[in-house]
């Protein structure tokens, strides 16, 4: 029987009860608020966002969340651990209905994601990490409403490729495809690699390198800490690392800038 921590156990449980609520909002018509940073706000990001914070606040751990005001690096500087929260990554696939939008939570520790959680709601995936004990699962489930229990036991290993031949998969992002990642995809083509692309929108393409679904994830544009800590986490699980083309090393959170470097997951 896979044994998990606490602290997991209480993400899996925020990230099924606010894909709950989601989907409620999903499921009906909804308004589009425009945020300061030209980014899309509807009603699902505020209710999942209150119900995860509902959660997290049961742990002494402090909350860096994309919808909640963010905190001063002064006070962010002495954190030793903080949980880092997108409650829907990937608003705009949301907006469209297209269903791959997604539910973040990490644990980071002295900077480095230590457990991670990613729920699709829209199909009841979810995939698990704990970086520590090297735990790597994913998840088909029925319910919003599925028991820790319950999730354990349809718990299926995630591990990456194994074998790579001259065929390489590269996830692109469905909604914003820089001209950085195409010259990337052609630099490989050069190389006398056969390069297929693979779309997915959201923190799923992370999953799709740790699951053993694509090879390589180029990120050439803009994303903040929310959208990568829970994926790091799943990948680091799994022995894939998510290295900043800044530093060479792998992504850091909780930095003064919560922008992150462009990065490459393989």
């Amino acid at each position: 029987m896979l044994v998990i921590s606490k602290n997991l156990e209480l993400i899996i449980k925020a990230s099924l009860h606010a894909g709950k609520v989601i989907m409620d909002v999903y499921d009906a018509p909804f308004n589009v608020e425009i945020k300061d940073d030209k980014s899309p706000l509807t009603e699902a990001d505020k209710k999942a966002n209150d119900v995860i914070n509902t959660y997290l606040k049961q742990t002494d751990i402090p909350i860096i969340s994309e919808e909640n005001k963010q905190i001063e690096y002064s006070v962010r500087k002495d954190w030793n651990s903080c949980w880092i929260v997108d409650p829907v990554d990937g608003t705009k696939e949301f907006i469209k209905r297209n269903g791959e939008f997604t539910v973040n939570i990490a644990l980071i520790d002295k900077g480095k994601p230590k457990l991670g959680v990613i729920y699709v709601p829209a199909t009841k995936v979810i995939y698990v990490a704990d970086v520590n004990t090297k735990i790597a699962f994913k998840a088909i489930l029925q319910s919003h409403n599925t028991s820790i229990q319950e999730v354990i036991g349809l718990a299926k290993k995630i591990e990456p490729k194994e074998h790579h031949n001259n065929s390489v998969q590269v996830v692109g992002s469905r909604s914003h495809m820089s001209q950085e990642t195409l010259d990337f995809v052609n630099e490989l083509k050069k190389d006398g690699k056969e390069v297929a692309v693979v779309s997915k929108g959201s923190s799923l393409k992370f999953c799709l390198v740790a699951e053993g679904q694509a090879d390589i994830y180029p990120r050439f544009a803009p994303t903040m800490e929310w959208d990568t800590a829970a994926g790091q986490a799943i990948c680091n699980a799994v022995g894939i690392d998510v290295i900043s083309k800044e530093t060479n090393q792998s992504l850091l959170y909780n930095k003064e800038n919560l922008l992150n470097p462009w990065f490459i997951v393989s």
